[in-house]
């Protein structure tokens, strides 16, 4: 038998030998290491998705950074109060006319409709009154007072201050005549009647305590658009004032009436020379420039019906 006839030299031993011993050695260092990055990487993702979980609570809980917080900064109550009457007036105005809009424009940055109701009056014709009397000298203490078409009292009101109408101690009287009524005026009676009515003469006598001294007209008709008929129907209803003052003015009375430009005037120019010893137009400052607006005065009524 041969000296290796086991395969065994001398010295051997059974089981691996050192070269896989020293591979295996490698194989589960290797596997250890890898492991280990394996779980110390596991570890930092949960880590960090548990930062991103905590970071999407405080947002869902309005934690925000600064930076947000700055963009999305609440309004004021002031802010949101104005913003709501801003869209009112929007709302408003979204259903109503251009001409409505022009008027109500026109109307608020009027500086006599500012005055009138700074100052008391009812309307801003008051101060057209004012001018007239102030240039004509019209209203005196103690006198009677008539004003036809009388609501809403603006001119009730002029005269009533100045003929001393005072209800402690009245020295004159004035007596408004409107079929729309109104409220009460300080110094003045208010007659709810159509002045065309037969009665409203005797009426009016009655109320006044005689005759009057002056009688006003600031009625007009509803306007057409159409100048030549708007002229027509004011200048009616200046002749029918006209008949009203011939049964109540006392002799040396006076009449004012608005009218408009033009020349369909001249029987009512006519009839006016023929019963007054005065007779002007005017226009106040306080017609608007843009209207054919006019007034015709009228003074020292000589007593009797003029011709018709």
């Amino acid at each position: 038998m041969g000296r290796y006839s086991d395969n065994k030299g001398p010295g051997r031993q059974n089981g691996p030998s050192a070269h896989s011993r020293n591979k295996e050695t490698r194989n589960k260092s290797g596997s250890g290491k890898s492991q280990g990055k394996d779980a110390a990487g596991e570890d930092t993702r949960r880590k960090s998705g548990a930062g991103m979980k905590q970071d999407l609570s405080k947002t869902a809980l309005g934690h925000e950074p600064e930076k947000r917080a700055l963009k999305k900064k609440p309004k004021s109550s002031a802010e949101q109060s104005s913003q709501r009457e801003l869209a009112k007036k929007v709302k408003t105005a979204r259903g109503r006319k251009l001409s409505s809009t022009l008027w109500l424009q026109r109307q608020l940055n009027d500086p006599y409709v500012m005055r009138a109701k700074a100052e008391g009056y009812r309307s801003r014709a008051a101060y057209k009154l004012l001018e007239l009397d102030e240039k004509y000298h019209l209203l005196k203490k103690g006198m009677r007072v008539v004003d036809l078409g009388a609501a809403p009292g603006g001119w009730c009101q002029v005269a009533a201050k100045a003929v001393g109408s005072d209800r402690e101690q009245p020295t004159g009287k004035v007596v408004g005549i409107d079929y729309l009524g109104m409220p009460p005026v300080d110094g003045a009676e208010v007659l709810e009647l159509d002045f065309l009515d037969e009665t409203a003469p005797d009426q009016l006598k009655q109320l006044l305590g005689g005759e009057a001294d002056i009688v006003l007209s600031d009625m007009a008709a509803p306007t057409t658009g159409h100048q030549s008929t708007d002229h027509l129907r004011i200048v009616a209803l200046a002749e029918a004032a006209l008949d009203f003052a011939e049964d109540v003015l006392a002799p040396g009375g006076h009449y004012v009436a608005k009218t408009f430009q033009g020349g369909a005037a001249g029987d009512l120019l006519e009839r006016l020379k023929a019963s007054f010893a005065k007779v002007v137009h005017a226009k106040p400052k306080a017609s608007r420039q843009d209207s054919a607006e006019m007034y015709v005065v009228a003074m020292g009524y000589r007593g009797g019906k003029s011709d018709d």
